[in-house]
């Protein structure tokens, strides 16, 4: 199995009466993939995952299993725990559920910050126990647990981890390093949207970026040019998207990409549960006045 190109961490639509508007989540499934994304995340972050009840989380998985299934694309799907028991059970829950999902998204510990043998400990445990492959997911502005790049590249030498999401706010030193010295097959995927045209130039495989679900195929097309060696095209259409990304995380991610969709007509409402809050309408036009500039520059 490779992870490569673009995954989309999908938003939970939300219906006018608050229930999950799955026909939306569906539909937005398709577009994306339309779009030329290799894959769709389900309960990451962006999907508000922590806001959902088990129920809806199921009922989240079961849609975009289903779209993937039909279409041939490699889902991803967040599994969470408060701790390493609770989270190699939410990873054979979800094994039994989507056994063909092609890995699960788990964040470096959080808040407990157990230090980087607590946490290579704690994936190596799970890689042992889980029926799906496994995709760390390294953010540490939210976990509380910054490591380096000796601890990721132990991390990433376990049977059954299969990639990073490598999301530190920024391009730092360890990612510089993990890109050279990553074992072969280890998938780096840029977590951090404003910053996946400089990860990519320097050989990450791809990204999972919630900004690409305003401009799925221009995301798509930045990681084409980069792997083709098309370095003008590329850093054109990636000074371009950075614009993008900034505006779509000018609010707390996914208010503004929420409002945008909805905006686009793509969602029913612009919803989030509390404590998100919805994006202000300055910060929805800016975005979207971005967005649909590149759609009328097109590729170049």
């Amino acid at each position: 199995m490779e992870l490569a190109g673009i995954y989309v961490p999908l938003i939970t639509p939300f219906a006018a009466d608050g229930s999950v508007a799955l026909d939306a989540l569906e539909k937005l499934a398709h577009e994306v993939l339309d779009a030329g994304a290799a894959g769709l995340v389900a309960l990451g972050t962006t999907g508000e995952p922590a806001a959902l009840s088990a129920e809806e989380r199921r009922a989240v998985i079961d849609a975009c299993a289903a779209v993937c299934a039909g279409r041939g694309a490699q889902l991803i799907v967040g599994a969470h725990g408060g701790d390493t028991r609770a989270t190699a059970e939410a990873l054979a829950e979800l094994g039994a559920r989507v056994p063909r999902a092609a890995a699960a998204l788990v964040t470096v510990p959080a808040f407990l910050r157990p230090g980087e043998a607590g946490t290579v400990a704690h994936f190596r445990a799970l890689a042992e126990a889980s029926p799906l492959p496994l995709v760390v997911y390294h953010i540490p502005y939210r976990t509380g647990q910054q490591l380096s790049a000796a601890a990721l590249c132990e991390i990433a030498a376990l049977d059954g981890v299969v990639g990073v999401k490598y999301a530190t706010g920024g391009l730092d030193q360890a990612a510089v390093e993990l890109l050279a010295a990553g074992p072969e097959g280890f998938a780096v995927l840029s977590g951090e949207d404003a910053f996946v045209p400089a990860m990519l130039a320097l050989g990450a495989a791809g990204g999972i970026l919630a900004a690409a679900h305003l401009a799925t195929g221009r995301f798509v097309e930045l990681a084409e040019a980069w792997r083709a060696g098309d370095v003008d095209r590329a850093r054109a259409l990636g000074h371009r998207l950075t614009g993008l990304a900034l505006a779509a995380f000018a609010e707390p991610n996914p208010t503004v990409v929420k409002g945008v969709l909805h905006a686009q007509g793509r969602i029913p409402t612009p919803d989030v549960r509390p404590p998100l809050l919805p994006a202000g309408r300055a910060q929805v036009d800016a975005a979207l006045a971005l967005a649909s500039g590149l759609d009328q520059q097109g590729g170049s």
